[in-house]
């Protein structure tokens, strides 16, 4: 099992998805430049993420320049063929994406006008035992 981690970042590109196969295997691939915590401005970090299979949806709402945070899974592979040397890939697999930004539409808390029981409140009610 592969372990998971969260990056920060400002989407600098987001591919299309393509189908590879006949069995209906989908990847899209996004580039993130990276900008959390420890981030040099000075020397930029681009990362290339991957979502897979129902996963590609996930960029749907997302556009270029857009601040995220990305949650994704390390994974790789070995592959040797054709006589040529192995080769190592490295995959990030995103699989949640969300804005970075506290959301815009998001209201404060409602609460009921009182908490108290029906005209507890003019009667002084008081419910802390001490």
């Amino acid at each position: 099992m592969s372990k998971s981690f969260e990056i920060q970042g400002q989407i600098h590109s987001i591919g299309q998805t393509t189908e590879y196969g006949n069995n209906g295997f989908t990847k899209r691939e996004f580039v993130i430049k990276l900008t959390g915590e420890g981030e040099n401005t000075q020397y930029p970090n681009h990362v290339a993420l991957e979502l897979i299979k129902d996963k590609c949806a996930l960029m749907d709402s997302y556009n270029i320049g857009d601040e995220i945070k990305a949650q994704f899974n390390l994974s790789g592979r070995l592959w040797s063929g054709g006589g040529k040397p192995e080769k190592c890939f490295t995959s990030l697999q995103a699989w949640k994406i969300e804005s970075a930004g506290a959301p815009d539409n998001m209201a404060p808390p409602q609460f009921a006008e009182s908490h108290y029981p029906q005209g507890a409140q003019d009667d002084g009610y008081d419910d802390i035992p001490f």
